[in-house]
């Protein structure tokens, strides 16, 4: 990973993946300062965005387009649309439009509709290009970046998705200006996991700046998605399909992708879920030895200073948990793998731990 250039507008930074490498634009106007239509690689697009976005934003980008076919489809807002069927809209309005293998798809909107236009770009025709212009603080600082894409099945979160990378990558941070404040928490969730995970300098930073952060200060906001996105790409890019190290960006994950198919994705917004998650998987770390009780005390204090759930839900047994886990993507060869904090800072993916400790922690919390 290289940062390209630094201007008063924001940075540029490199994901180094050969043929497929890309440049992540973040800042201030980024919509119009990156000059999306440089990364459009024939005459046609097609911006997907959702009934939130598409007031707030989607007439800017159209005009930032020029010489180009826009067409546009607005999805419903929400989890539990991200499936086949909203797929299929895409489909439906790439075919009704003549829209052919050189067109671009432009994701406008958080993860669901990043998700869902990378992984319909990657289907479409058998491939054709796409844009990420992530409008969510969670969006930002991880689904935008590193080329998952997937819908979910009722049965279980991103079951059926496919690795592949954007063409570009456009962080505006001024769309976080109208992104409500319950969604913007859910958003740091993910900031802290690369403190937890990776980043150990990165945790206590956040730990000393959450009320700017909470205050949306510009500057801090800024630096928290660059150092949050710096840490992303260096993972990425070392394992861009998951095969080892890029596990470790699924801390909370497998807790947390258990709650939200439990309440079929309604309700608890991903990155609560992943809060709730974290905090698990660190007691879950402190019965396995590798972190002691005042790391999990630290991880929990800032969670939930954020304004961020540190249990599950009421009505979710142990039980409820482990039946969901179970069909989790990171189950191999019928072992649950898990993530488990070293430190502050450190993580690595085990299936070995004991049964044990996992159940002992699920008895404790969901009876709590």
């Amino acid at each position: 990973m290289n940062t390209q250039d630094s201007t008063a507008q924001g940075i540029s930074l490199d994901v180094d993946l050969g043929d497929r490498s890309y440049p992540i634009h973040i800042g201030s106007g980024q919509m119009a300062a990156a000059n999306i239509a440089q990364y459009i690689q024939g005459q046609k697009a097609l911006i997907v965005t959702n009934t939130s976005i598409a007031p707030l934003y989607l007439q800017a980008l159209q005009d930032e387009l020029t010489g180009v076919q826009v067409d546009s489809v607005v999805l419903e807002d929400g989890e539990r649309y991200k499936n086949l069927d909203t797929l299929n809209e895409i489909f439906t309005k790439l075919i009704e439009c003549q829209h052919d293998r050189k067109t671009t798809l432009i994701a406008l909107g958080g993860g669901v509709v990043g998700d869902m236009t990378g992984f319909a770009a990657a289907c479409y025709q058998r491939g054709v290009p796409f844009i990420q212009v992530p409008t969510t603080l969670l969006a930002q600082v991880d689904s935008s970046v590193g080329g998952k894409t997937a819908v979910n099945h009722n049965l279980g979160k991103n079951m059926i998705g496919a690795f592949y990378q954007p063409r570009a990558v456009i962080i505006d941070t001024d769309t976080l200006s109208t992104l409500p404040d319950r969604e913007f928490r859910a958003g740091l969730a993910e900031v802290i996991k690369y403190g937890l995970i990776a980043d150990s300098a990165f945790f206590t930073w956040l730990e000393e700046n959450k009320q700017a952060l909470l205050a949306r200060n510009n500057e801090a906001l800024a630096y928290a998605i660059q150092r949050s996105c710096i840490n992303k790409v260096e993972v990425v890019t070392a394992d861009e399909t998951e095969q080892g190290i890029r596990a470790i960006l699924n801390l909370g994950h497998t807790f947390g992708h258990a709650i939200e198919t439990f309440q079929q994705y309604r309700d608890w917004l991903h990155g609560e879920a992943v809060a709730a998650g974290m905090v698990m998987a660190a007691h879950l770390s402190v019965l396995a030895g590798t972190i002691t009780p005042g790391d999990l005390q630290r991880a929990t204090d800032l969670i939930a200073d954020c304004g961020l759930p540190v249990q599950p839900p009421q009505n979710m047994t142990a039980d409820d948990f482990l039946n969901l886990m179970v069909r989790d993507k990171k189950v191999l060869d019928g072992q649950l793998r898990l993530v488990l904090l070293d430190s502050i800072g450190s993580a690595t993916v085990s299936a070995d731990f004991e049964s044990k400790w996992l159940q002992q922690v699920l008895a404790e919390i969901c009876t709590s």
